[in-house]
């Protein structure tokens, strides 16, 4: 891979509703995660889950943010988006107060977006209005928030961003997949710059769905990112964008480059056994690390840090840092920043990837640490997305 330039970021997430927000909740993680699982959820009613704990993305208001007009009948998901879009291209300096600036036009911009259950809750919406009430009833300007690369399309229409537009759906790992898939098409010279990331939202039938599966920690139960006594996950929400073009060019317009990624790895290894689907593959992790610092040019003892994807599943975690150890060593700093705002599937990579370019380029601490520490400067950094059927990508985002 031939190093891409990140100009520019938007989060949206438990610990902030800014980028500017962000950075500082990474510097006070204990705080960052008080505020985050700071009491009930609106999206989880209290009387039919009493012992749901979830990160939520509090006192959000879209009005704030996108005015008053013209979003009225759009999900969440696509409300985070566009707020997290917004501020990327603002960031990038590839728009000022909603117009285009300089360089960079309409037609010269896209986005390659990802998403594990983005459509769940309006399709849920709409079933219980026409199971309760009538299908005559269902909100017809509501319904394209049922297809899952809704919420992008609308990213691009609110935003008229006319280059390609990608929604990428395969889990955990869809928001560091979605470098790939930029990668491709600045390669092809499809466009000259890409919101690279994604999101995913809280809901009640995604949490009732986790909870019949068995991975949820709940009530008083402990739940611990990365320990093996971990009784499950906490879920989360979230959505995150980064702002990436081709290196000279994104130099040749002056823009601020806060980092590059370097590198991208993928794996998957099937269940041992054909009567499981779940797989957590330690195997995978290991190739995925691998062959993303190959992609880079770069040896493991180059890595300063993991932003892990550690959730509090203990399978998973255990396998995720016995790989992280066989190929970086037992004194690499691992961070789990999901012990901040929970599991937010694509959403999580997302924000992973926009805690990488913090540590790097912002000198906000890594962390929350599992183990290792950073030693001065934080130049290189892998990200990692470990999903549940053995599927494993990573990321390697460096100093520019």
């Amino acid at each position: 891979m031939k190093p891409l330039a990140i100009t520019g970021l938007g989060t949206v997430s438990p610990v902030a509703l800014d980028h500017a927000g962000f950075l500082a909740a990474l510097g006070a993680p204990a705080a960052a995660r008080a505020r985050a699982f700071g009491g009930p959820c609106a999206a989880l009613p209290a009387d039919k889950l009493p012992g749901a704990r979830a990160a939520e993305v509090r006192g959000f208001d879209a009005n704030a943010f996108l005015g008053d007009k013209g979003h009225r009948n759009f999900d969440k998901l696509t409300k985070y988006l566009i707020v997290a879009a917004k501020q990327a291209l603002e960031s990038a300096g590839l728009k000022q107060n909603g117009q285009f600036v300089g360089k960079l036009g309409p037609d010269q911009i896209g986005i390659c977006s990802s998403t594990a259950y983005g459509s769940l809750d309006s399709i849920t919406e709409l079933n219980l209005v026409a199971e309760l009430e009538d299908p005559r009833y269902i909100n017809p300007a509501r319904f394209p928030n049922t297809v899952i690369n809704a919420a992008a399309g609308y990213v691009s229409i609110w935003e008229d961003l006319r280059a390609p537009n990608v929604t990428i759906v395969d889990g955990n790992c869809g928001a560091l997949d979605a470098v790939l898939t930029c990668e491709t098409h600045l390669a092809h010279r499809r466009a000259d710059a890409f919101l690279v990331g994604g999101g995913d939202v809280l809901s009640e039938p995604l949490y009732v769905a986790m909870q019949k599966l068995g991975a949820l920690a709940e009530g008083d139960d402990d739940w611990a990112p990365g320990q093996a006594e971990s009784a499950g996950m906490h879920l989360g929400e979230g959505a995150a964008y980064l702002c990436v073009e081709r290196r000279s060019e994104a130099e040749a317009r002056g823009a601020n480059v806060r980092a590059l990624i370097a590198g991208y790895g993928t794996a998957f290894e099937s269940p041992t056994e054909g009567a499981f689907l779940l797989n957590a593959s330690p195997v995978a992790v290991a190739r995925a690390i691998r062959l993303a610092l190959d992609d880079a040019g770069l040896p493991p003892s180059s890595v300063d840090a993991v932003c892990a994807s550690c959730s509090g599943l203990s399978k998973w975690d255990v396998a995720e840092l016995y790989a992280i150890e066989q190929v970086l060593g037992a004194d690499v700093a691992v961070a789990a920043p999901k012990a901040m705002w929970g599991e937010c599937f694509a959403g999580a990579g997302a924000l992973g990837m926009a805690s990488a370019v913090a540590w790097i380029s912002s000198g906000a601490p890594v962390g929350p640490l599992l183990s290792g520490h950073v030693e001065g400067s934080c130049d290189v950094v892998v990200v990692t997305a470990v999903g549940y059927y053995g599927n494993v990508s990573a990321v390697v985002i460096k100093r520019a």
